[in-house]
């Protein structure tokens, strides 16, 4: 990807004299470019995997998906909030205008829109629905809290914000500096499990130190976690996880029935990995057409590529002013949204270059 892009700012624009006021912006095109195309390249990776037009409730218990709580929507039993999730789709057009809490992903949940928990309000998309999903799981996720402090995120009241991290057990979120040690970098492991989840699973201790996982047999009764038992590293923390990691657990049957017990046999799903919901999701979208803006710009002159770096800051100037309207009154961006802004945007464009009659006396 970064071998096939035009370095437009080194090869055209060092020769550019700029004026004091534009090199005190400290931005060219290609900085909004490149921030630009990694958020829609994380927008992708979140929701590219899940559709925006149909509620995925007929397609069951979803192995994993983009899910979202709605707080405007949420009933009280008993003085009770009644925990429930909403897929994409329905996020978009049965609770246009409602206050959401974004989930991330959630895996084998069943749409809740529309259900008892609803009281009144049914989903558009899917009318008919079973009155309860029972095979759905909650965690306080669904209130908008997180962690073991039990907060928001972000948490206004927080003078330290945190990055936060998810366990792919419990798939809960924690602050890094409640995980019981210091996380290692990014680049240093592919997962985390919290260090409940952890404790819970005792299994898991076996595999801690994947250095001496011997080769996986093919006799179905030959026991991986029985080889380890007596090489247990206990931890009492979270653990952080190298790539690939699951692919050393054990298969055996004994293995599969244990993991069936703890419902923990995801773990031996290679397509369950937060990584693979989002490599497909990426997939699934068109390329960005960013580089085909940098090769257009190539082919410009100096002046040129000025008059359009000016242009295409004021339009994301004003995109982003547009946007910032939604996100204040947490109010879901439609298409209709985004076409109302660009027709008005043409009209403003038809006008400013509608020629102007001169008379002569």
């Amino acid at each position: 990807m970064e071998s096939d892009k035009v370095d437009v700012e080194s090869t055209e624009f060092n020769n550019i004299q700029h004026t004091d006021e534009e090199e005190d912006r400290g931005i060219t095109l290609v900085d909004v470019l490149e921030e630009e195309a990694q958020l829609e390249e994380d927008a992708n990776a979140v929701l590219g995997g899940s559709d925006d037009k149909n509620c995925t409730y007929s397609l069951g218990y979803v192995k994993r998906q983009a899910l979202y709580a709605c707080v405007t929507c949420i009933q009280k039993c008993d003085g009770k909030a009644q925990l429930a999730g909403v897929c994409l789709a329905c996020s978009y057009h049965c609770h246009d205008g409602h206050e959401l809490i974004e989930l991330y992903t959630k895996r084998n949940f069943r749409c809740d829109c529309g259900n008892s928990k609803f009281g009144a309000n049914k989903c558009t998309l899917e009318v008919e629905k079973d009155s309860v999903n029972e095979n759905n799981t909650y965690n306080h996720n669904f209130k908008g809290l997180y962690c073991t402090c039990n907060k928001p995120y972000p948490d206004p009241e927080d003078l330290n914000p945190d990055e936060m991290v998810q366990c792919v057990v419990c798939e809960d979120w924690l602050h890094n500096r409640h995980l019981g040690q210091v996380p290692p970098s990014d680049s240093d492991y592919s997962e985390m499990i919290c260090d409940r989840c952890t404790e819970e699973h005792h299994f898991l201790h076996a595999y801690i130190d994947l250095s001496d996982i011997p080769s996986k047999s093919d006799d179905p009764n030959y026991c991986v976690l029985q080889h380890q038992k007596n090489k247990d590293v206990i931890s009492t923390k979270a653990t952080f996880w190298p790539e690939g990691w699951r692919s050393h657990l054990c298969h055996c049957l004994k293995c599969i029935e244990l993991y069936q017990s703890e419902k923990v046999e995801f773990l031996i799903d290679d397509q369950d990995t937060v990584e693979f919901y989002e490599a497909k999701g990426k997939e699934s979208k068109q390329p960005s057409h960013n580089d085909q803006l940098m090769m257009a710009l190539s082919s410009l002159d100096r002046v040129q590529q000025v008059e359009a770096i000016h242009e295409y800051q004021s339009f994301s100037a004003e995109l982003k002013e547009y946007l910032k309207k939604f996100a204040d009154n947490n109010k879901i961006v439609r298409e209709e949204d985004i076409q109302e802004f660009f027709g008005k945007l043409k009209e403003r464009k038809r006008q400013k270059i509608q020629p102007i009659s001169h008379f002569c006396r």
